[in-house]
């Protein structure tokens, strides 16, 4: 990864939140990236400030199923993508769907988040459709619903609002055209991802969207542009994490070419507090990923950053069938075990569990 010379840090540390909060240039941003010991400790400090004024302790819960791993992609980083002979394919059933939105409602996550490979014929958007509706009927509407389900439609995309999905995480991974060439098959469209975005806006979700560090051929100053890319495009919440490599992909030949563990963590965590001060009123995800990195990964991103979290609640006949990259936390846990240790995460982080709470984004509201 290109590294360069953050020489305006050097003898004193900024004001971070002045600094960010304003029109910061790609370097200045990717200069706060590139911190470390104390100064990536004081940058932290102030993401940190910065989330429990604006967002406040909480934390909310997202019951996180992993409908399907059918992709018609064929991305180059993914371990379902479509060229896998290896995968073992699934989709839940609708009972299953139903059976974990109920423990979801009881136990107080108060949203749940359905996941997929991508799918675009009718099948797929009529059942999802379905179990949208279900999903809101069977909680008298308490229950907040995600959508994580690739690029469709815009009627697609109208007709899941419709049913009750009140948001929609659909990531950009780069903002770079260049390297999200590299990343994806010739049929796959930059540009088609954003219009996705923006068809999404003009429906009414909550826009999310989001990136991952420490790719093959990705700089710094790259990673710097996407979080910039991010307040440009206004979204309402991010899911973002470091880059884990997956044996059964293209990018497997380029493992590498990146950074250590230690050194994605550290990336990780700094574009975290980056992305707060960027946008302070935002949602932020503490991902799995960053919990696959270190054992304490989701802890740290809670109190620097985050203020949202997703237990697992993925039947176990398929959960490992989910295997996007190595190292997977959450294969083996149940859904009781889930609750209690994503309470005590939050509690670690200095954090309280938003239960009961949908938890919408405060810019979507301030919007």
């Amino acid at each position: 990864m290109e590294s360069r010379n953050p020489s305006f840090f050097e003898q004193t540390l900024p004001d971070f939140p002045a600094l960010l909060s304003g029109n910061p240039s790609p370097e200045e941003v990717e200069a706060c990236l590139q911190l470390r010991g104390e100064k990536a400790e004081a940058l932290r400090r102030a993401a940190h400030e910065t989330k429990m004024k604006t967002v406040g302790d909480k934390v909310y819960l997202r019951a996180l199923v992993e409908y399907s791993n059918i992709c018609r992609k064929n991305c180059f980083y993914c371990g379902i993508r479509s060229g896998n002979p290896e995968v073992r394919r699934y989709a839940v059933g609708r009972k299953e769907v139903l059976e974990a939105a109920r423990f979801a409602h009881q136990a107080g996550f108060g949203s749940m988040v359905l996941q997929s490979g991508e799918r675009q014929d009718e099948a797929f958007v009529a059942e999802i459709e379905s179990l949208v509706e279900a999903i809101v009927q069977q909680s008298g509407g308490e229950l907040g619903i995600t959508l994580s389900l690739g690029e469709q439609k815009a009627e697609t995309y109208a007709r899941w609002r419709k049913a009750g999905a009140l948001r929609y995480l659909l990531r950009i991974e780069t903002s770079s055209t260049e390297l999200y060439a590299r990343l994806h098959p010739v049929d796959h469209d930059f540009r088609t991802r954003l219009d996705c975005l923006k068809a999404l806006r003009d429906t009414g979700y909550q826009v999310g969207s989001g990136i991952m560090i420490g790719l093959p051929f990705q700089t710094t100053l790259q990673i710097a542009k996407d979080l910039l890319f991010l307040r440009e495009l206004d979204v309402d919440m991010v899911g973002m994490g470091p880059y884990i490599e997956h044996p059964k992909t293209p990018l497997w030949a380029y493992r590498g070419q990146i950074p250590s563990w230690q050194g994605r963590y550290d990336l990780s965590m700094n574009a975290w507090a980056v992305l707060r001060l960027l946008m302070p009123d935002i949602n932020i995800a503490s991902t799995t990923a960053i919990g696959s990195l270190h054992p304490k990964g989701r802890e740290e991103a809670l109190y620097v950053a985050a203020n949202v979290i997703m237990p697992n609640l993925t039947p176990f006949s398929e959960r490992k069938e989910y295997f996007l990259y190595e190292h997977k936390l959450c294969i083996e846990e149940s859904h009781e075990d889930s609750r209690e240790n994503i309470e005590r995460i939050i509690r670690a982080a200095g954090c309280r569990p938003g239960y009961f709470e949908q938890g919408n984004s405060l810019r979507f509201r301030n919007r």
